[in-house]
């Protein structure tokens, strides 16, 4: 599992011209999931982003994460993050899970992310056309993949 974290001031999903998601400082999670990926993967990954220290303290140090700011979180399934560009011009997809295995540990991602955040987080829609928008605050974008835990 990848995640492209971004800490924002901002952030949006629309969807057929309609915002389906929307919060204001926090984090903008894109996930990517393969067919290898586990209960413990997606465990071990929100464990990370929620206490990652990101974000400012009363310093301008980046030593407080989304929980300790009380921040909101977008959490949109992005299967590119699995892209390969080894041959050719035309990125391959293959190492992405397919809908039958991504699709259920997208939703415990997101049950797990709630649990550990202990509020409701927003989303994407899986699969469908979104239009994200963001405003990235630093900037600040981590890349997270769950194959290089150690």
């Amino acid at each position: 599992m990848k995640v492209v974290l971004q800490r924002v001031n901002q952030a949006s999903v629309t969807i057929d011209n309609q915002t389906v998601a929307k919060i204001e400082q926090g984090l903008l999670v894109l996930v990517g999931i393969v067919e290898e990926d586990t209960q413990e993967d997606i465990n071990w990954l929100v464990n990370k982003i929620i206490n990652c220290r990101i974000f400012s303290d009363e310093n301008g140090v980046m030593n407080k994460s989304v929980k300790d700011i009380d921040g909101d979180v977008i959490v949109v399934s992005q299967f590119t993050l699995h892209a390969s560009t080894k041959k050719g011009n035309r990125p391959s997809y293959i190492k992405a899970a397919k809908p039958d295995v991504a699709i259920p540990l997208y939703e415990s991602f997101i049950k797990t992310c709630e649990a550990d955040l202990q509020k409701p987080i927003q989303t994407g829609q899986f699969g469908a056309d979104m239009k994200v928008a963001l405003v990235n605050d630093g900037p600040v974008t981590i890349l997270i993949d769950t194959k290089n835990k150690e």
